[in-house]
Order: structure tokens, then C-alpha cells, then sequence
């Protein structure tokens, strides 16, 4: 099955201009910043040096006042000020979980929410990063597939997570040059709510700042992003990116992927295979993640397991099995513990890493698939759901 287009321009509907009034400097890329720096009339023979010293101030100081950028002259910080703005999301609300995992929501520009998440683990800690409010995907199995896409989030919405995060870590005071093994906030997963290939932009251009050596300065193997299958972007992932590749994969069938992952109607699984297979970073040393979500009496036979071994011989991965999550009105149940391990240890005994998550933020609905806005946590009934899901 050969996909129709190199992009998918009917999912892809909104517009990457950047809105009228001052520019957010933040999430806009160097060579967009020097052209605006040479616009308010900063000389040319000091603009890559003053921009050098803005992205230092916003990324590595996390500084979003003008008028604190001391190595600036004053005259300077007033003319930044009365051109350009530095701005992440509100910050709406935030929940802690009894096993420290922290939610965050956050009000976008126009009133819209998304949920990022920080999950702390010893010695190092993963933020989970949101790149759509809302999704297009209607995953039957994911809460926030029953949440509507309403936009794109911009590259500084997806960097202002991060921003976010590290300002509610303490972490800007304490940070160690390039050594990730020291900082809370080490890895960073576009696993949050939101498809981040129907977003490609500007992922790619906030994930560019997340790893600048000047900027976030986060190795390229500590981001990993997540697709449900998005074909044509997957070489273009490994080109104009480079991070870490997950697949949300959940199905062994098409079948039973087209209930759990509609996008396989549009990629089937031998069309999403083919891809991995010929993915450009595809190495021993750089392999790519399955995500395989758990659900009782769908997905989670032994004969499903051998089929998923099958379908990824050849492939250099891990499958990550991650028990269900339930949420409110969900059609599915959590695989029982048994049946977990014997998939497990199918998969292991086949040759490939099988770890099993550990549900983390269930009580504060921080876990995989639970994460949906507050304005849209208007649930559909679960009969609908149900439908929906074919089962």
C-alpha cells in the first residue's frame, strides 16, 4: 500500500505563521532571530553576538525578562522590550502524585489547555511533552483520543514545557554544563497529548532548540518522539530531527489495529513495518521503541506475542509493554498480571528487551494515554465510546 502524498496536507491544517502583535522569541529558530534582532535596528556587526547572548539568557538561564539580561546595555534591554515578548503557557494547575510524577496544565494563547508530565526516577527524570491540544487519531484505547483536535501547538508552546518544568524543578540554578546525568529533567518523551508528526514543524524546530549545545542542551539519544504511524514522516524524522524513534504499535493484526490505532486504515501494518525497516537511523545501538499497551482479552494472547515477534524480525527494537490505564467511560480492561509475563517473556526469549512500565501518575490521571484538557473533559457517554471502539 504506497501513501497517497509526501505530506498529509488534509490533517495538516493550521497555519505556521506566527500571530500579529510583538514576537515570542522563544521556540523562533537563530536564523529567525538575527533577522528579527537586524529588524529593530540592531547592528549587523552585533546581531549574531546578541543573539548569542539572548539564547543563553532564555535557554540556559531560563531569563524571560528583558531588563535582567545584565550584559546587555539598558538602552538595549528598553528596545527588546517595546519589540518582542518571551512568553511560555500559564501555568493553570499542577497535581503531585504519591510517587512524585508531577501534572501540569497549561493555558495556551487563545484560552486552549494541554497536559505535560514529569516523571521523576532515580538520578534523572522524563518530562512527557504535549505537541497537539487534542488529537486527530481517536485511539479507541487513549483519553485523549476522545478529545477533538482543536490546533497545532507552536514550536514555543512545546519548548515552554520544558521551560515550564525546569522552572518548577529549581533546575536553571543547577545546572552542569552538558552533563545530562546530573540534571532532574534529563529525557524528554513527545508522548503527551497530539500526534507529533501531524505537527512536524514545529516539533522539529522546538526539538532542535532541546538539543542546541547553546540552548537545552539535551542530548539528541535522550528525546525520543512517538507516532501512531505517520508513513510519509518517519525518513523525514531521522533526517531533519534525529532524536530517538517509538512506535505506538498495540496490534498484531490489522484488524485489531484498525479499532485500537485507526491511522493503520490509512498505513496498514506492512506499509508501517517497511518503513521502520528502512528507517535511516536504524541501528544495534539507536533502536526503535514498540509501545505496546496491555488490554485484556484484545491484545494480549500468546499467539499475539509470537506474531509480534514475527513482525519485527529483522527490526533492532524493544517493546515497551505498558499495562492499561483506565480512565473514566474507557471500553477497555487491564490485561491480568499472568498474561503480562507470559507475553513478556515470549518476547524476551525471542532476543528483544520486553520491560514492563510501572503505571506512574494513575491517581492524579498523569499516566500513558490518560491525559486529556480540562475544558474538554466533557466525556462522551461510554455507550458512544464503546461504538466507536467496535467492540
Amino acid at each position: 500500500m504506497k501513501p497517497s502524498a509526501p505530506i498529509i496536507h488534509d490533517l495538516l491544517t493550521i497555519p505556521r505563521t506566527l500571530p500579529s502583535g510583538p514576537v515570542n522569541l522563544i521556540g523562533i529558530s537563530r536564523a529567525l532571530m538575527l533577522k528579527k534582532l537586524l529588524e529593530i535596528g540592531t547592528p549587523e556587526k552585533q546581531v549574531k553576538m546578541r543573539a548569542a547572548q539572548l539564547w543563553q539568557w532564555i535557554y540556559q538561564k531560563g531569563e524571560r525578562n528583558f531588563s535582567q539580561m545584565t550584559n546587555l546595555s539598558k538602552n538595549y534591554r528598553e528596545l527588546l522590550s517595546e519589540n518582542f515578548i518571551l512568553e511560555v503557557p500559564k501555568v493553570i494547575s499542577k497535581k503531585c502524585s504519591k510517587d512524585g510524577t508531577r501534572k501540569y496544565l497549561l493555558q495556551l494563547a487563545g484560552g486552549h489547555e494541554v497536559e505535560a508530565v514529569y516523571i521523576p526516577e532515580e538520578g534523572r527524570g522524563t518530562l512527557c511533552v504535549s505537541s497537539q491540544v487534542g488529537c486527530t487519531l481517536t485511539c479507541s484505547f487513549c483519553h485523549t483520543g476522545t478529545q477533538k483536535l482543536v490546533r497545532n501547538l507552536t514550536s514555543g508552546e512545546i519548548v515552554g514545557q520544558v521551560l515550564i518544568a525546569r522552572d518548577d524543578l529549581g533546575e536553571w540554578e543547577n545546572l552542569s554544563g552538558t552533563n545530562n546525568e546530573t540534571r532532574s529533567l534529563s529525557n524528554v518523551v513527545l508522548m503527551g497529548m497530539g500526534e507529533p508528526l501531524y505537527n512536524f514543524e514545529n516539533v522539529r524546530d522546538a526539538l532542535k532548540i532541546v538539543m542546541d549545545p547553546e540552548g537545552i542542551c539535551l542530548s539528541r539519544k535522550r528525546i525520543t518522539l512517538s507516532t501512531s504511524g505517520v508513513v510519509p514522516e518517519i525518513s523525514r524524522t531521522a533526517d531533519e530531527i534525529g532524536c530517538l524513534l517509538a512506535v505506538s504499535f498495540h496490534g498484531t493484526t490489522d484488524e485489531i489495529r484498525d479499532k485500537l490505532v485507526p491511522i493503520n486504515k490509512k498505513w496498514n501494518i506492512e506499509t508501517l513495518i517497511k518503513a521502520l525497516k528502512d528507517y535511516p537511523r536504524l541501528s544495534n545501538s539507536e533502536r526503535i521503541t514498540f509501545e505496546y499497551v496491555m488490554i485484556k482479552d484484545v491484545n494480549d494472547s500468546e499467539l499475539d506475542a509470537f506474531r509480534l515477534v514475527k513482525l519485527i524480525a529483522g527490526i533492532p527494537a524493544k517493546i515497551n509493554l505498558i499495562p492499561f490505564n483506565e480512565w473514566p467511560g474507557s471500553p477497555y480492561k487491564r490485561s491480568e498480571w499472568p498474561k503480562i509475563k507470559k507475553f513478556a517473556d515470549i518476547i524476551h526469549r525471542a532476543g528483544y528487551a520486553s520491560p514492563v512500565r510501572t503505571p506512574r501518575g494513575e491517581d492524579i490521571m498523569a499516566a500513558c494515554g490518560q491525559l486529556k484538557s480540562e475544558t474538554e473533559r466533557q466525556r462522551k457517554s461510554k455507550k458512544e465510546i464503546t461504538m466507536e471502539a467496535g467492540i
